[in-house]
């Protein structure tokens, strides 16, 4: 080997065998790995965070959707009575329901 090959050498392990590097090091695997607040639990709570805020969009969808179709209802008799009749198949006395299904 060169000597300037082995001054390099000297060096790395010099800087790699530094009291403040080493401490350096063990304080970054401990709050990487090891911490309360670990790097890893961090990222697996963001990933649930953003998990659950797709769910309230969605539900908040549902919910807007669920209100005009009640305000659509509580405005006009005909609309509760097409409501009743296509949802819980529900007829008059002298009237005869018969449900037609496609095939796929």
């Amino acid at each position: 080997m060169s000597e300037s090959s082995q001054n390099k050498n000297r060096k790395i392990k010099q800087i790699l065998l530094n009291k403040y590097v080493i401490v350096l090091l063990i304080f970054v695997v401990v709050i990487v790995f090891f911490d309360d607040n670990n790097l890893v639990s961090r990222i697996a709570t963001d990933m649930k965070i953003k998990k659950l805020e797709t769910e309230i969009n969605y539900y908040k969808k549902i919910i807007e959707t669920n209100k005009l179709q009640i305000r659509e209802l509580q405005s006009d008799d005909a609309n509760l009575e097409k409501f009743a009749r296509q949802q819980y198949l529900m007829k008059k006395d002298n009237e005869d329901i018969f449900i037609i299904q496609e095939k796929k």
